[in-house]
């Protein structure tokens, strides 16, 4: 984002091919093959869940981009091959492999990489800061944006936040979810990922706690961070910021309407 660009807020989903969403969030009778397309056209970002378990080819990724509004953005979860390691100092292979797999097809449309870990990783100051050092912040003439979703308590630490900080990537913020909230902000971005969608809501989650959900988007756009979400390092100095905030998990039928409600709240407030 530009120092004079008004911040991005951008909402999405997990994916757009699921089938309870069929003559539900997609109408009837809508081709399996034109979901990307109209699932853009409702949101305003998706994360692509598919990348964490294989590689895509790069018609793919080109075939994403021409398939989506000019504004729309992807996110992208880095494989599991490269986070479900003992040792994440022997990852640089495994990142420059995806990094060169076509990701960049997607264009001004590739948006950031989510490096998922798994429950039991545990936090090694060391390693895991030798993982970041070995994320490219810029590929092709690119900007490249990484987040990291960890989710072991032991990261719950200011000394993950400040390498997160030093590293220019965000921690991935959990919401509703049974995995330790870290809310700090240590980019020039926000990854929020909420996962307490319920079947009893038409909109997934209740008026109120859209309404909460929308205002913490903000806060985080203008530069400060939610009093109502745990942080665990210091607080840095403002600054406006783009969000993704994706609705993840829970109840999934219910996700495509919790981000449509969440975008009509951003829009007219």
């Amino acid at each position: 984002m530009s120092k004079d660009a008004k911040p991005a807020i951008r909402v999405g989903i997990g994916g757009w091919t699921f089938e309870p969403w069929r003559g539900d969030f997609y109408p009837e009778g809508l081709t399996q093959k034109r979901e990307l397309e109209y699932a853009s056209r409702q949101l305003t970002s998706i994360e692509v869940n598919g990348t964490f378990y294989g590689s895509q080819k790069p018609e793919t990724f080109a075939k994403w981009h021409d398939e989506t509004p000019a504004d729309f953005v992807f996110s992208l979860k880095g494989p599991r091959f490269t986070t479900n390691r003992r040792v994440l100092a022997e990852a640089g292979e495994s990142i420059s492999r995806f990094i060169g797999s076509g990701v960049l097809e997607l264009k001004d449309k590739l948006g950031p990489i989510n490096w998922q870990f798994a429950g039991t990783k545990k936090f090694d100051p060391d390693d895991f800061e030798a993982f970041l050092k070995l994320l490219p912040h810029e590929a092709g003439g690119r900007a490249i944006l990484h987040a990291v979703e960890v989710r072991h308590d032991s990261f719950r630490t200011p000394e993950f936040v400040d390498l997160a900080r030093k590293h220019r990537v965000a921690v991935v913020n959990a919401g509703d979810s049974e995995y330790p909230q870290i809310a700090d902000s240590t980019a020039s971005f926000v990854y929020l990922r909420i996962m307490g969608t319920e079947e009893a809501h038409p909109l997934g989650y209740s008026p109120k706690a859209l309404d909460a959900w929308a205002e913490r988007a903000k806060t985080y756009a203008a530069g400060g961070v939610p009093q109502d979400l745990q942080t665990v390092g210091d607080a840095t100095k403002a600054e406006r910021r783009d969000v993704f905030l994706y609705v993840i998990s829970g109840h999934k039928a219910r996700n495509p309407a919790a981000a449509m409600a969440l975008i009509e709240r951003l829009r007219s407030g």
